[in-house]
């Protein structure tokens, strides 16, 4: 088994606390994703799983087992970085045999191992290559390769795609979801800055701010019920249009949020009235940013094609039930 429980970790450096009183608990299989912006603490809490950086305070088990003084190694975990950290004299097949090796495994035994990985992984054809004749995404492969042949409870991903363009991207991600469905029993925590990558990939996302936990659940319970303005401004691209002043006023709350998507064009008895400042259009989509007389413009998205101009006005109206109110505290309003 690969659960893994986290509770009441502590994690700082000298007087700066960087992750605040985690508690997470992770059933083994699942596909979890770690979200939040710039130093929140998302690979800290990776590394702190790993092995790679010590538990302030707290305690993590995996597989049942408290592992807080447990070396890495010995922790069942593989860890994919961001930056491949392959062995560049080494040809593709001993860069994935390097850990076997080291554990004396016998040389059948290894050769099988390493040959049905890259078998998974479309790499056959590339054992006897060095990493420099390879692309950006077969050596992001061949990194994974090195930690399936281990055969992990636990597979760690900080950020292993920030490194490729937008085409190998949406391939590496489909790649990485098809070895998550091909392993069951393996657990895989995934840490990224991109969205998509997350509400595409996660069983549950977790979001963090500022070291602390403020929302974990599925992407679609994330996207529809934020549980604080925070996630409801951070989950979502374009992000949430949020609305404070008279506008929320009238609907009894301090902050209003609506999406771009759940807003239509009328030609009277909109919620909103503005101005058309910007347009995008995009083929599939169309972005339209309106003066509203709030600090930021507010945006819209149609279907297709939209026919509007800059500096004509337009009415829009909220599709039902797809308004998010929040207090003065920006917890939800029910």
């Amino acid at each position: 088994m690969a659960d893994i429980k986290i509770t009441h970790l502590d994690k700082s450096y000298g007087n700066v606390e960087v992750l605040k009183d985690i508690n997470l608990d992770i059933k083994s299989g699942e596909f979890i994703v770690f979200v939040g912006p710039s130093g929140c603490g998302k690979s800290t809490l990776l590394r702190t799983i790993s092995g790679l950086e010590t538990i302030t305070a707290g305690q993590l088990e995996i597989g049942g087992r408290v592992v807080n003084d447990v070396a890495p190694s010995k922790r069942g975990i593989a860890m994919v970085f961001q930056s491949y950290a392959l062995y560049p004299h080494m040809t593709v097949f001993d860069n994935m045999a390097y850990a076997l090796k080291i554990a004396k495994l016998p040389k059948a035994q290894i050769k099988q191992m390493v040959e049905e990985a890259a078998e998974k992984l479309q790499l056959t054809d590339y054992l006897t290559r060095l990493p420099k004749a390879l692309s950006g995404g077969q050596r992001q492969r061949v990194a994974i390769g090195r930690a399936i042949v281990r055969d992990p409870k636990v597979f760690l991903f900080d950020e292993p795609l920030s490194n490729l363009d937008a085409a190998l991207r949406v391939q590496m991600r489909m790649e990485i979801a098809e070895l998550s469905d091909s392993l069951p029993a393996t657990t895989m925590i995934y840490v990224t800055h991109d969205q998509v990558e997350a509400m595409t990939m996660a069983d549950r996302i977790v979001v963090l701010r500022d070291g602390v936990v403020q929302q974990v659940g599925t992407p679609m319970e994330l996207y529809e019920s934020p549980q604080s303005l925070f996630v409801a401004g951070f989950i979502g691209s374009p992000k949430m249009n949020l609305l404070t002043g008279e506008i929320a006023a009238k609907l009894k709350c301090t902050t209003l949020g609506i999406r771009a998507e759940h807003m239509d064009i009328v030609d009277k008895g909109g919620d909103f009235e503005g101005t058309v400042m910007h347009t995008e259009i995009l083929g599939s989509d169309t972005f339209i940013y309106l003066n509203i007389g709030e600090d930021d413009l507010f945006v819209i998205r149609q279907e297709g094609n939209a026919p509007v101009k800059t500096k004509t006005k337009i009415s829009v109206k909220a599709k039902t039930g797809k308004l998010h109110r929040f207090d003065e505290n920006g917890k939800p309003i029910s």
